[in-house]
């Protein structure tokens, strides 16, 4: 009798250990939209976070500047916010967050100048005396933007002017109606807009910019002492999820509108469908894919591009100076971790996934 009553009681412990999952937040600076939250939706789906032994909840805040001291403050476990802001931090005279990079969720360059197909302007430099629609003059892109404009020969504020349109539809209508010449947006933003029907050109940013990371996980310095394995197992959730969705984009596609069903559109069945595999789709080749066809490693930062990058930020005056601990805002410590899992078993049911 004791015997058994030993053994259902370790039972008993390993069930309750076993559903003891680990709460993690994720604070992110706008909603998902389904060309980055079907990831997410994707993983709940096939419990590839709980396999992690994870919850995982999204929040949104109100751009990085909301974001970050969330993070900073521990309220929340993870951000996805563009670095600049973390960067400026350690030049503002006070102590830097207390925050690092563990993910790049965006290896290359996403923001992009848009204009219409028609427009005379093909390049930055004709910019010049042009209105550019941001969705708000807070964004955290800001500083890029207007350092790929000087780049370019220009000023901002003097020859150049940002304003405010808003996000996706209301910015789209003001450069219909010509209210302003171009769009500041990311490309999968142009890539809905080409989904309208609108025929645009899209101007990169100087060459230095283009393998500058976006958005990436960050996290408190204190979970890299504390809690690593948590990144980890994130991180390992979050690239088998991108992995799943570039083998079964409408599995993804559709887990996400099962999650957001306001997000559904009306013609789901036929192009609503095929449009939304399309945004899914390139946006995973982006970030999954470098421009000459060879893959990445899931999460990995270029340090020595970073580099460049913000030695030309400095260099336009948007950063005083080029002398930034790279190697402490950027870790690639659980690079290794975020790909090792069995592909080919979760390929097999990737392609089961409905």
């Amino acid at each position: 009798m004791r015997l058994k009553l030993l053994l259902l009681s370790l039972m008993l412990a390993g069930v309750s250990q076993a559903q003891a999952l680990d709460d993690v937040t994720v604070a992110l600076a706008i909603p998902p939209a389904v060309h980055d939250g079907a990831p997410y939706a994707a993983a709940q789906e096939l419990g590839l976070f709980k396999q992690q032994n994870l919850s995982v909840k999204l929040v949104v805040f109100q751009g990085a500047g909301a974001l970050l001291p969330q993070v900073a403050s521990k309220r929340v476990t993870f951000g996805y916010p563009v670095s600049e802001p973390v960067i400026s931090s350690y030049f503002s005279g006070k102590d830097p967050l207390p925050l690092r990079y563990f993910y790049n969720g965006t290896p290359a360059q996403t923001m992009e100048y848009t204009v219409l197909a028609d427009s005379p302007i093909k390049t930055l430099a004709d910019l010049k005396d042009k209105k550019i629609g941001v969705g708000a003059l807070t964004w955290g892109t800001i500083p890029n933007s207007r350092a790929a404009l000087r780049v370019a020969g220009l000023e901002p504020g003097k020859n150049v002017e940002f304003v405010a349109v808003g996000v996706l539809g209301s910015g789209f209508q003001a450069l219909r109606s010509k209210q302003i010449d171009a769009l500041n947006y990311n490309s999968s933003w142009g890539d809905i807009f080409e989904l309208t029907g609108t025929k645009i050109r899209r101007i990169a940013y100087p060459d230095v910019f283009q393998e500058t990371p976006g958005n990436g996980f960050i996290a408190h310095e204190d979970t890299f002492k504390d809690n690593p394995d948590l990144i980890r197992r994130f991180g390992r959730a979050y690239t088998e999820a991108q992995y799943v969705c570039e083998v079964n984009p409408e599995f993804c596609v559709q887990a996400f509108w099962r999650q957001y069903p306001e997000s559904k559109p009306a013609n789901a069945d036929g192009k609503g469908l095929n449009d939304a595999k399309t945004l899914l789709t390139r946006r995973l080749q982006r970030t999954l894919y470098r421009e000459n066809g060879s893959r990445r490693n899931p999460g990995e930062y270029d340090l020595p591009v970073i580099r460049a990058a913000i030695a030309a930020m400095a260099k336009t005056g948007e950063f005083p100076s080029a002398a930034v601990p790279v190697e402490r805002i950027f870790s690639n410590e659980f690079v290794a971790a975020f790909d090792d899992f069995d592909k080919n078993a979760l390929k097999a049911r990737a392609e089961a996934a409905k």
